[in-house]
């Protein structure tokens, strides 16, 4: 195996192993969604459309992650979805 196969390799796992934090939004009976929207859209930088989706999933399913990567960026993250009244829990 050539190096830069052997380094691209280490680079993928290093990425797999960091991004294995999820941020979980579960259903409630108090928010709208249009508050659950617009919380995903500010804080976890979701465009409307894909906040549209993540609220629909909630809604029907009962949760839905809405944002994964490293624990220190979804920390603050998290905090600010609570916050906001919403319950979000990082897995």
């Amino acid at each position: 195996m050539s190096t830069l196969t052997e380094t691209l390799d280490e680079v993928l796992v290093e990425e797999a192993v960091g991004n294995n934090n999820e941020i979980v939004l579960y259903n409630d009976d108090v928010n709208t969604f249009d508050h659950v929207i617009e919380s995903l859209v500010k804080i976890c930088d979701h465009t409307w459309e894909q906040a549209e989706q993540c609220a629909i999933l909630v809604h029907y399913k009962g949760q839905c992650t809405v944002k994964t990567g490293e624990l220190p960026k979804l920390k603050p993250q998290c905090a600010s979805l609570q916050d906001a009244g919403l319950s979000a829990v990082i897995i």
